[in-house]
């Protein structure tokens, strides 16, 4: 496992490299020594896995504030996924900026996102699966969001918009005045 920086501080992209022999394949997905760097001292409190069927669907994008703010690693196990990591931290030098990977069950790649950071992606292949480790618990009260289409963002999805969510759809758009969240 190698872990790669991004422009975003905090946020990183771990390679992973599979063992393929005549029975198929082996991949370590999370080794607290090798995520350290990212990691420090956090612990994975929950594991997600969403499925998403339809090609050109967006989840996100979402985030905990403070004091549930989290990081969150997201791996793609099957098909393909534009994956987005969005900078909302308060007096970060790249508030405002994003770093999009693709993520599939081919490339293995994670992407880190850490507390402060908003999260969503787009499905690119049909019925794919993503496994998120959390490292604070879901908390409702927590929950944030910012809009998928937020024209201060101009984030370029690849594929058309097919699906949203209710809830995504009525995260707020950011207003001049929005200077971040603490974490």
């Amino acid at each position: 496992m190698k872990l790669l920086p991004t422009a975003i501080a905090g946020v990183f992209v771990a390679e992973t490299k599979a063992f393929q022999d005549s029975r198929g394949a082996f991949a370590r997905l999370f080794c607290e020594s090798e995520l350290a760097q990212a990691v420090e001292a956090r612990r994975i409190e929950q594991i997600n896995h969403s499925r998403t069927a339809a090609v050109g669907a967006i989840r996100g994008l979402h985030f905990q504030q403070a004091p549930h703010a989290e990081m969150k690693m997201v791996r793609c196990l099957r098909g393909r996924v534009w994956d987005v990591a969005l900078d909302l931290r308060k007096g970060s030098p790249t508030f405002l900026q994003w770093h999009a990977q693709e993520l599939s069950a081919a490339n293995a790649l994670m992407l880190v996102i850490p507390e402060g950071c908003a999260h969503g992606f787009q499905v690119i292949e049909p019925d794919s699966e993503l496994l998120y480790l959390h490292t604070a618990s879901y908390t409702p009260s927590a929950e944030g969001g910012v809009r998928f289409d937020d024209p201060v963002l101009n984030l370029p999805w690849p594929l058309p918009v097919t699906d949203v969510s209710e809830r995504d759809k009525k995260h707020p758009l950011l207003h001049q005045n929005f200077q971040g969240i603490a974490v």
